[in-house]
């Protein structure tokens, strides 16, 4: 009896050092990936779109800190012409929070034109938010802007969808301890992410219909996912 309890342990430990060589592996190759396409903002090329990724606002409207250096490095690419579109991608799932349109009208205030913003209503998860600039805005060249811990893992998901996408980082200021339980949370998500891009690609929560970032962004005035 004892010695087939100590093979089973044996056999556990086996398989639990196996799973985490594995899930290190997984977190090195998708960090090496995406790094890859990482780029100076003087460096970017013309793209269809500069895709910001959502993050908290707060109840009075205004954003966080984080979120607000992703918006103002956007700006600063929309600028320097390369793009002539911003795609801002949140969660708005329910009326009493909207980070897309507190977005939006972040970008307005310092005199961008709102045709020129587009709006993603389901932007749920970087997954998802990366999925439906494919399907839903018809992107192709994309420019991804968010921090740097988050940005290999939303421009890998990006290039295993077939979008020709590069990442220029945002990290503007230093955020503190909050970025521990940040870069903590990011190691398990590149592993989640490294599966659903590459081998599940399920649909998002939300499609709909498709709104060409080509055209007019006031079409995704208050459009709730449906």
């Amino acid at each position: 009896m004892k010695n087939r309890i100590k093979r089973v342990m044996i056999i556990l430990s086996i398989l639990a050092a196996a799973a985490s060589c594995l899930f290190l592996l997984v977190d090195h190759y998708v960090q090496r990936t995406g790094s890859s396409y990482i780029i100076n903002p003087g460096e970017a090329p013309e793209s269809d779109a500069i895709l910001v990724l959502g993050a908290y606002v707060f109840p009075d409207g205004t954003v966080s800190f984080m979120l607000n250096d992703r918006l103002d490095q956007a700006y600063e690419l929309y600028k320097q012409g390369k793009a002539g579109k911003i795609l801002v991608s949140g969660d708005h799932g329910r009326k009493s929070y909207d980070e897309v349109n507190t977005m939006k009208k972040h970008l307005i205030a310092k005199g961008i034109t709102p045709k020129d913003v587009f709006m993603n209503h389901a932007g749920f998860s970087t997954y998802e938010s990366i999925y439906r600039a494919r399907d839903i805005f018809q992107v192709k060249k994309v420019i991804i802007v968010t921090q740097g811990y988050h940005l290999t893992r939303a421009v890998f998901i990006a290039r295993e969808m077939g979008l020709e996408a590069c990442g220029v980082a945002s990290d503007l200021h230093d955020y503190g301890e909050v970025m521990t339980i940040c870069k903590l949370r990011e190691t398990a998500a590149r592993n989640k992410d490294f599966f659903m891009a590459r081998f599940l690609k399920p649909e998002p929560t939300f499609l709909g219909e498709v709104i060409p970032v080509s055209g007019d962004g006031r079409a995704t005035d208050d459009n709730l996912p449906k």
